[in-house]
């Protein structure tokens, strides 16, 4: 992903905000995140060694996970209209 670029992130679990608590089941209806990219980089190197005793096999190898570093802008919370209805929806048992 590019430097600078922004992200959307709508699969939103729980929204906290002071003493108001939202949370989802399991994701949170219109709910998103924006999110600006700072660039990719490498994680920490992991060691993977196999060994097979009596049979003189070893194998050493290692790996780096990559991952995007994310800087979070603003959290949008759902509107009203879209929580009532879903909690109208859970009471009926629908």
């Amino acid at each position: 992903m590019a430097e600078g670029s922004t992200v959307e992130l709508d699969r939103v679990l729980l929204i906290v905000d002071n003493d108001k608590v939202i949370v989802g089941t399991p994701s949170i209806d219109g709910a998103k995140v924006i999110a600006t990219s700072h660039g990719e980089g490498k994680g920490k190197k992991i060691i993977v060694f196999k060994y097979k005793p009596k049979v003189r096999y070893r194998k050493k190898t290692g790996h780096r996970q990559l991952y995007t570093r994310l800087a979070i802008d603003r959290i949008v919370e759902p509107s009203k209209k879209v929580r009532r209805r879903k909690k109208e929806v859970i009471a009926s048992g629908a």
